[in-house]
């Protein structure tokens, strides 16, 4: 189900905040944020599980709070004395006990309850332009599930919902296909339109919305500057490299045999339906410059491919 820009606006004085609690920092979008926030000078709190690949972030100053959303009872310290969560932690690429059901839907629950409790001024979350309660794919029904607790909640929330991240699809469905030297699979025609938006812009508007009263208690859609398809995106791709790249289309309904089971799901709701959501406003709104596809490409394959 498409979301409105925005579905409430807190009419709110802003508040003064000290420290964020970024969860999902070691991950590729939570790096980004975190990384964000602190060139800006914040003080930022990151959890870590064992296992985690921090150092870089503790270098660069942030400081650690070891919890893990499946543990209810190690959220509470993580949450102390913290006036904003910022979330974007989620089952993805983990696999093992980290399901969507223990991940993004009762881990999710945990840490706000926590953030609830902790006395948090703001919770941004993380969600996806996708998410329905209806919607046949599990993480995202998941993350609409989220939304609606934390509306529930009592905690002032902002809601960023991005479409389709450029710099993740495009390595996972024509990059990786190039280097492998095959075929892009596409499934159906692959000229459907989306709003493919670059993890950094995402991350922009997150660290715009802290502590701003146009984002609290509201949901936000958030794409690209310009609507694509993904026949679009491989002819600009084949002009920057000069050369041609074949794609082998495959009838909706075939399974990528490379690819997730999650991944089959996504690509084939793409071809459903366009996405194209405005964000010339919203841009404007909340000071975030937008990458497009154009400037994407030259800065992640350059003119030649990678190892030719």
């Amino acid at each position: 189900m498409p979301v409105t820009r925005f579905s409430s606006r807190a009419n709110l004085n802003t508040f003064e905040f000290t420290v964020i609690l970024v969860v999902g920092a070691t991950g590729y979008l939570g790096g980004i944020i975190t990384r964000s926030l602190l060139q800006q000078s914040h003080a930022v709190r990151i959890i870590l599980r064992p296992n985690s690949n921090h150092s870089d972030l503790i270098g660069l100053g942030a400081k650690a709070a070891h919890a893990d959303l499946k543990d209810p009872d190690s959220l509470p310290a993580a949450c102390k004395e913290i006036d904003v969560v910022i979330t974007t932690a989620n089952s993805a690429r983990r696999g093992g006990s980290d399901t969507v059901s223990a991940v993004d839907l009762n881990g999710n629950r945990n840490l706000i309850n926590a953030a609830r409790e902790a006395g948090v001024r703001q919770f941004i979350f993380i969600s996806a332009y996708e998410a329905d309660l209806s919607h046949p794919v599990p993480f995202l029904q998941a993350k609409a599930q989220t939304e609606d607790t934390l509306r529930a909640s009592g905690l002032y929330y902002t809601i960023l919902a991005p479409h389709v991240f450029m710099d993740v699809w495009i390595p996972m469905v024509v990059g990786n296909a190039l280097q492998e030297n095959r075929p892009v699979f596409l499934i159906g025609s692959g000229e459907r339109k989306h709003s493919f938006i670059a993890a950094a812009d995402v991350a922009a508007f997150a660290v715009a919305a802290l502590n701003n009263a146009t984002a609290l208690n509201g949901k936000i859609s958030l794409g690209g500057p310009e609507p694509l398809s993904w026949g679009d995106i491989i002819s600009i791709m084949e002009a920057r490299l000069g050369r041609s790249i074949p794609i082998k289309r495959l009838p909706v309904g075939q399974a990528f045999t490379h690819l997730p089971d999650l991944v089959t799901g996504l690509l084939t709701g793409m071809e459903m339906r366009d996405v194209r959501i405005e964000m010339e406003q919203t841009a404007g709104e909340f000071g975030v410059m937008q990458t497009t596809l154009e400037q994407y490409i030259a800065h992640a394959y350059g003119g030649d491919w990678p190892n030719e």
